[in-house]
């Protein structure tokens, strides 16, 4: 079973000159562009980009509100300060309405699977799939439900992920989503005792007992 969201996250920014500097710690720098869009460089609040950022992430569609008209963008870029850490500056790229579009969704691995009671393992070994889609169509991401894994044998695969209408993913069919593993206990054999070894143990026992 798989299920999708779709979702829009609105975020007030404000316009910026070029030549304006931030000098707020509350305020971040950031620049808005696209292929029809001149680059505009624009500030946002730190903590609403923080919260907007964790909830959207690089895959949400999120209006920009504070320009002349409300913008659609995708997170394009997130620069980190490497000295005191925080984020120090922002890239938002606008998406085209009504044109297709390439980018990335995560997965969501929901439910569990049955094959865990006969002693599986599941391995998520892919965590998020390459798409295109328009932005209309753009799921925030895509539940996959781990309880088709029942046998030791199953397994999920790009070409088992079912995409809403209008959304294709590009990565390999092929490609492994989940794996189920089977982890074998390692079992540490002793070395046989022969009765040449007894006999030298008793040897050195009586030899001790002697010198005693």
């Amino acid at each position: 079973m798989v299920s999708f969201t779709h979702m829009t996250v609105i975020l007030p920014i404000q316009p910026r000159s070029k030549s304006l500097e931030i000098k707020t710690a509350d305020q971040i720098a950031a620049v808005v562009y696209g292929p029809k869009f001149a680059a505009t460089p624009i500030s946002v609040n730190k903590k609403e980009f923080e919260k907007t950022f964790k909830t959207a992430g690089e895959s949400t569609i999120i209006e920009l509100q504070g320009l002349e008209a409300p913008v659609q963008v995708l997170v394009k870029d997130v620069v980190f300060s490497p000295i005191k850490g925080g984020i120090v500056h922002v890239d938002f790229y606008v998406v085209e309405k009504g044109k297709e579009m390439a980018t990335h969704v995560p997965l969501h691995f929901i439910g569990e699977a049955p094959v865990v009671k006969l002693g599986g393992v599941v391995n998520k070994v892919l965590h998020e799939v390459h798409i295109t889609c328009k932005p209309a169509d753009l799921p925030a991401h895509i539940d996959v439900d781990l309880e088709v894994l029942v046998t030791l044998e199953d397994s999920i695969h790009v070409s088992d992920i079912k995409c809403p209408k209008g959304v294709k993913i590009t990565d390999e069919a092929t490609d492994a989503v989940a794996l189920v593993e089977v982890i074998k206990e390692e079992v540490v054999e002793e070395a046989p005792i022969s009765v040449e070894d007894i006999e030298v143990e008793k040897k050195g026992k009586a030899e001790e007992e002697a010198a005693a």
